[in-house]
């Protein structure tokens, strides 16, 4: 049998899949690495953490999955969106990367409105959020000036790792998407947007499909992973765009929720004349040729990861969530809001905070692990609220990552969408996506829908029972009500945090 790899470099963490042709995962591996957060709203992290934490993970797949090097025919990525990593004259990074969930660009993104003006959503069909790679960039370049002159052109992160096992650079599209520098509809650098931040074409990499085939492994990316040099690699794809193509979201009719240190609600378009105003995230698919409209819940699995790691350390999440499945809908009158780092969608806010409202002596911890949850997945109805505003059927939602490991929450997540939720079998997120691109680029399919019906497999479902989803359909006014009662207490708080 041939093999394919699936890299996926995620925010804490890279992991690899060596996944077969019958689209069994015959191994996988995974290495950790540290966030740095210097300052309120700074998230980043050394470009080269990644490059070791990649290597490592592909030598240890590649040592045990008892595999002939000459048997794996291809690799592909799925990468963390937005990271800025700035590369001078030798493709060296000049700075650590600044991440997605870096939200100290607020000045720059007024600064890119003001220039931009209706160009903005016309163009690269996206507000201009802290987030994204644009206003990192410029505020790179008013702050650390002489950094950023020393900078010749920009990756993203998952760019940068290819970039050191091939010695290529290239940027795909469905990443490139979610830079603000690109002409969505037209699949290229805006002209339009270069010049008015004065950066030249040249700063900008070569384009390429997701799928798109970007050259093999350098001679010392094959020594130190243990793979062959004539290793394809094809270029992969934005996270999120990775998780749709892996859970089989390639054509209209079917929506995707990932919960990972963030969470999406997605939906799959067939061309780029849906218009949402701005209010959800529209991009360049991994599929040549399609397009996406997202909503993100910033501090998704985030937001259980600070309550597990605050209120029970140590403990497994097993444990944490032991008690909710006995405790009615609503957590006894306890809301949580999941606006521990801001929010995106519909609020694009980085002064927000997270609340929890109506605690009394009653609550125990299990109430208040049920109402994490039950707050992160009404942040993302939020995005399921805003497609079915926009005349979307949501009636089947495919839940990944987190969110998809606890039937628990995969019943509150059918309750709060009031549509059907069906779990993966082989749920491997991005990595399978990944995967996935690499196997169609190698030829084994004739499309990435032909190869989503052998690798993709589903497994358990979820119906709504109607009571709850009809108290959830009121909890749910209520959670919309507390982010316009507690925003001007944020901003009052503003001045009081380091």
């Amino acid at each position: 049998m041939k093999y394919v790899i699936g890299v996926d470099l995620g925010t804490s963490a890279v992991k690899t899949l060596l996944v077969g042709q019958d689209g069994s995962v015959k191994a996988e591996a995974t290495r950790e690495y540290p966030l740095y957060h210097d300052k309120t709203g700074w998230s980043e992290q050394e470009p080269e953490d990644w490059v070791t934490g990649t290597v490592e993970s592909l030598k240890e797949l590649t040592a045990k999955a008892g595999v002939g090097a000459e048997d794996i025919e291809g690799i592909s990525f799925s990468g963390q969106m937005h990271g800025l990593v700035l590369l001078d004259e030798n493709n060296r990074p000049v700075r650590r990367a600044i991440l997605w969930n870096d939200t100290r660009t607020t000045e720059q993104c007024r600064e890119i409105e003001k220039a931009l003006g209706s160009k903005l959503l016309s163009v690269t069909r996206n507000p201009a959020l802290e987030g994204f790679t644009l206003p990192k960039i410029l505020w790179v370049r008013q702050y650390e000036p002489q950094t950023f002159e020393k900078a010749r052109v920009f990756v993203l992160p998952k760019d940068y790792v290819r970039l050191r096992l091939t010695g290529n650079t290239h940027m795909d599209l469905s990443d490139a998407a979610g830079t603000l520098l690109l002409d969505i509809a037209s699949k290229s650098w805006s002209k339009d947007v270069l010049s008015a931040f004065d950066l030249p074409e040249s700063f900008c990499p070569p384009l390429v499909e997701a799928s798109g085939y970007v050259g093999t492994l350098t001679v010392e990316a094959a020594e130190s992973t243990g793979l062959s040099g004539e290793t394809k690699v094809y270029a992969g794809g934005a996270d999120n765009a990775c998780g749709a193509i892996g859970a089989g979201i390639l054509s209209p009719g079917v929506t995707l929720c990932s919960v990972g240190t963030s969470g999406v609600i997605l939906t799959y378009e067939v061309d780029a004349s849906a218009d949402y105003k701005g209010k959800v995230h529209f991009f360049n698919h991994g599929k040549p040729d399609g397009f996406y409209a997202m909503g993100v819940t910033l501090g998704a699995g985030y937001s259980l990861s600070w309550f597990r790691n605050t209120f029970a350390k140590g403990e497994s999440y097993d444990v944490l969530l032991g008690g909710i499945g006995e405790i009615a809908p609503g957590s006894n009158g306890l809301l949580f809001t999941p606006y521990l780092v801001g929010e995106r969608t519909p609020h694009a806010d980085s002064v927000i905070r997270g609340s929890f409202i109506g605690m009394d002596g009653s609550h125990t911890r299990s109430h208040f692990a049920r109402a994490v949850l039950e707050g992160i997945t009404f942040s993302l109805n939020e995005s399921v609220d805003l497609f079915r505003k926009a005349g979307k059927t949501v009636d089947k939602i495919v839940s990944i990552g987190g969110g998809a490991k606890n039937p628990a929450w995969l019943q509150m997540q059918a309750d709060i969408f009031n549509a059907e939720v069906v779990a993966l079998e082989n749920e491997q997120g991005p990595g399978l996506g990944a995967a996935m691109l690499a196997a169609f680029g190698c030829g084994w399919f004739p499309s990435l829908e032909a190869c989503a019906d052998k690798f993709v497999k589903p497994a358990r479902s979820f119906k709504p029972d109607p009571e709850a989803a009809e108290r959830y359909a009121v909890l749910f006014r209520v959670y919309q009500d507390v982010y316009g009662a507690t925003k001007p207490l944020n901003e009052a708080l503003l001045a009081y945090r380091k």
